[in-house]
């Protein structure tokens, strides 16, 4: 292997990759920059791969491997989500096959009422896996977005007096979780062809079906219903509970605004701060 991965990968998970894709060499690094994980684009002279690593602090590669051996097989039996290569847990790495497609956020697709369509079917179909009741995810997710107040960030005082009191106010009731993506929205999508695709599972976890909704409802959906009702065409019935799911918003709009300011995403910070506006405004 060529030394480009010294500034991305440790010594350790740079042996892996050689042990498991022998000559593979760089293509392109897609990282993000924003957290310590290493996205990367590699080839060897059959197939391309994406190779994803991060330090021992950092839970996302461990979500994405549990997705992996859990529920996206529902999607990458269709080639509508990547094949898992390899993985190693201890060290925070995963290989999986690159997948074809231009990313849908930031194009035409991005407000085609078809790319919402079949959104809403693949997540309804990955929704359907599986079911359970918690009766404290609810606590736990109310309780975690009372702790972002809590930490540094800039929400201006008022909206974090307004915010504290619904939360500590909200009477939490069990709920029923299924497998989720986490960050369900166009630039987590790929468009090869006419065929959406689906990447990036570090925020995988069991939740309430609706918390998938959250972005795409403060973001494409906000100003524009028909991606909104093309989505519910694909996905079927639209269950959002009114109470429980103005208390979601309000909670992602908080941890939003929070973790873009501890990250330094400016532009994303300003966005939590109008969802924690918009999200305020329901409880008027």
């Amino acid at each position: 292997m060529e030394t480009w991965h010294r500034n991305r990968l440790s010594p350790r998970q740079a042996e892996l990759v050689e042990a498991w894709l022998p000559g593979v060499r760089l293509v392109a690094d897609l990282s993000w920059n924003l957290l310590d994980t290493a996205v990367l684009e590699v080839a060897d002279r059959h197939h391309r791969y994406v190779v994803k690593a991060a330090g021992p602090s950092n839970h996302h590669i461990g979500r994405e491997i549990d997705a992996h051996e859990s529920w996206i097989s529902v999607w990458s039996r269709q080639n509508r989500a990547p094949k898992l290569v390899q993985s190693d847990r201890s060290e925070n790495i995963l290989v999986t096959e690159y997948l074809e497609g231009s990313l849908v956020e930031g194009t035409a697709a991005e407000y085609d009422t078809e790319t919402y369509r079949q959104a809403g079917n693949l997540l309804r179909i990955f929704h359907e896996q599986t079911a359970r009741t918690d009766v404290d995810y609810e606590v736990r997710a109310t309780a975690k977005a009372l702790s972002w107040l809590e930490k540094p960030h800039r929400i201006p005082k008022s909206h974090v007096e307004q915010a504290g009191a619904i939360l500590g106010a909200y009477r939490p009731k069990p709920a029923v979780l299924v497998p989720t993506h986490g960050d369900w929205q166009p630039r987590n999508w790929l468009m090869d062809g006419s065929d959406l695709r689906i990447i990036d599972f570090g925020r995988y976890e069991l939740r309430p079906a609706a918390t998938d909704l959250c972005r795409l409802a403060v973001q494409q959906w906000r100003s524009r219903s028909y991606l909104e009702a093309a989505f519910f065409e694909g996905y079927g019935t639209d269950s959002r509970d009114g109470d429980l799911w103005n208390v979601m918003l309000l909670r992602e709009a908080v941890s939003t605004a929070a973790w873009a300011y501890r990250v330094g995403d400016y532009k994303f910070e300003e966005q939590g701060h109008r969802m924690i506006k918009d999200a305020l405004a329901n409880f008027s």
